[in-house]
Parts: C-alpha cells; sequence; structure tokens
C-alpha cells in the first residue's frame, strides 16, 4: 500500500494545470521494489495515463540494460509515470531526458548536459571528454496482441551524496555535491514533471520538432565524439553525427552513417 504523500511534495504537485496529466494521481511510497514496477502493475490494472509513481527508496531499482539503479534513502528522487498515447510513445526517452535536464537547470541552475540515450550528466572541470552522471531516464513498454499499451518513464535523480558502489563511484555524483548547497526535491520533482507534460502535450498533437531540437541543444556529444558501438560486423569506431527524427543515434563510420537503436556505446 502507498504511504502518505510528505507535505512539501503534495505542496508542490498542487498545480494540475501546468502538470497535466502528470501528478494526478500520485502513489507515494518511503520504500520500494521499483517504482517502474509499481507504475507498470497499476497501469495493468488500469491506471489512467499521468499516474506518477514517487519512491523515497528503491530496493531492486534499474536502468538501461537491465544495470541496477543505487537507490538509497533520502538520497535521491526516484519516479515513474504511465504513458498511454501511441503518438507520443516513441519519443518518450528523449522527453523524459530533456524534461530532467530542463528541471535541474531551471530549479539549480546548474549547466547539465543529456548523454545519449538517457543519461543526465554534469561536465568535469579536469577534462572536457570526463562527465559526472546524475540522472538517468528509463522507457519500459508494454504491448499485447492489440498493440502498444501502455509506456511506463521512470527516472532517478542523485540529490545527495551517498556512498555509491565502486563500479561507479568515479562517474557518479549528486546535485547537492557539485552546487555545493541543498536542493528542494519537490520543487524539483515539480518543475520535472511541468516541463514534461509540455513536451508530451506537443508529442500527443504530433508535434516533436521543439522536443528534438531542444534534445540537440542539451546534447553537445551527440555530435562530433569519438565512440565505439555495436555494428553488424562487430564493434567499429567512429563519430557521433548527431540524432535522427526518430531520436536513433547518428554514427559516421568511414564513409558510411550506422543508425544506433539500443545497444551499448562505449563514449572515448
Amino acid at each position: 500500500m502507498p504511504d502518505t504523500l510528505p507535505a512539501e511534495l503534495a505542496r508542490a504537485l498542487h498545480a494540475p494545470d501546468r502538470m497535466a496529466p502528470f501528478g494526478n494521481p500520485v502513489h507515494y511510497f518511503g520504500e520500494t521494489g521499483s517504482t517502474n514496477d509499481v507504475a507498470a502493475s497499476l497501469a495493468e490494472a488500469g491506471a489512467p495515463e499521468g499516474t506518477t509513481v514517487v519512491a523515497s527508496a528503491q530496493t531492486a531499482g534499474r536502468g538501461r540494460l537491465g544495470r541496477e539503479w543505487y537507490s538509497p534513502a533520502e538520497a535521491g528522487l526516484y519516479v515513474s509515470v504511465v504513458c498511454r498515447n501511441l503518438t507520443a510513445a516513441p519519443y518518450l526517452t528523449l522527453a523524459g531526458g530533456v524534461a530532467v535536464a530542463d528541471g535541474i537547470r531551471v530549479s539549480t541552475g546548474l549547466p547539465v548536459e543529456i548523454k545519449w540515450p538517457n543519461d543526465v550528466v554534469v561536465p568535469d572541470n579536469r577534462g572536457s571528454s570526463r562527465r559526472r552522471k546524475l540522472a538517468g531516464v528509463l522507457a519500459e513498454a508494454s504491448s499485447d496482441a492489440r498493440g502498444l499499451q501502455y509506456v511506463v518513464l521512470g527516472f532517478g535523480v542523485n540529490l545527495r551524496a551517498s556512498a555509491y558502489p565502486a563500479a561507479i563511484a568515479s562517474r557518479a555524483s549528486s546535485l547537492e555535491t557539485e552546487l555545493g548547497r541543498p536542493v528542494d526535491g519537490a520543487l524539483l520533482l515539480a518543475g520535472i514533471l511541468e516541463t514534461l507534460a509540455t513536451h508530451f502535450r506537443a508529442l500527443t498533437a504530433g508535434a516533436p520538432r521543439a522536443l528534438l531540437a531542444r534534445w540537440r541543444e542539451l546534447a553537445p556529444t551527440a555530435l562530433g565524439a569519438s565512440v565505439v558501438c555495436e555494428t553488424a560486423g562487430g564493434r567499429e569506431r567512429g563519430v557521433t553525427a548527431g540524432i535522427g527524427d526518430d531520436g536513433a543515434l547518428l554514427v559516421r563510420i568511414g564513409e558510411r552513417t550506422e543508425r544506433v537503436i539500443a545497444g551499448e556505446i562505449v563514449w572515448n
């Protein structure tokens, strides 16, 4: 069963017009396995589009390619929303990245960037190619014989410093670590949902252009960065050449351009 929504979250999310359809209803958990799993269960039971799940801690959080998402109590913002619109569905990972990045920028002033496909990072002043991860986005779709039924869009944001596992300690950071001051997680969540709602409404109307333009502005490494990617011929080195209008990463390898939709990318 959900827990009582903390007062600060209730106040911050009391703006239904600006963040519609998201944030109504909200299911809050002090701790849960995975907000994406909870949201999927609610969607299977008929929960409406915009249903939002928020947790203070996750015991089984996950990221892209099944990787664990470290989700300790009181250190992050862990959120999932239910989306049912078929027109918007192909763009939800991009929309989530833009919403999180712009939510952070507006509420804190930190100049974060997006790293394809779903990481929100901050440049490291020790070298232009080094970036520390602050947040991630994960979209998981469910289909049946009738077609796509819903997409759960989840995101996690590192708010406060934590004892990160050794495997990610050198690559992870938190907003408060980068800023050197406290961050209001409730106001940040409201800002993210408002930005997501703006792009979502445009997507449902079949207008992805503004989202794609903003994503490209926030993702400088999607153009001109050296990467290694999986191709039909195996692992090959190339240079990023932007993203397609469907969100695929374009990688120039010799005289040809590869479209990378999924799989591992090694950034150099």
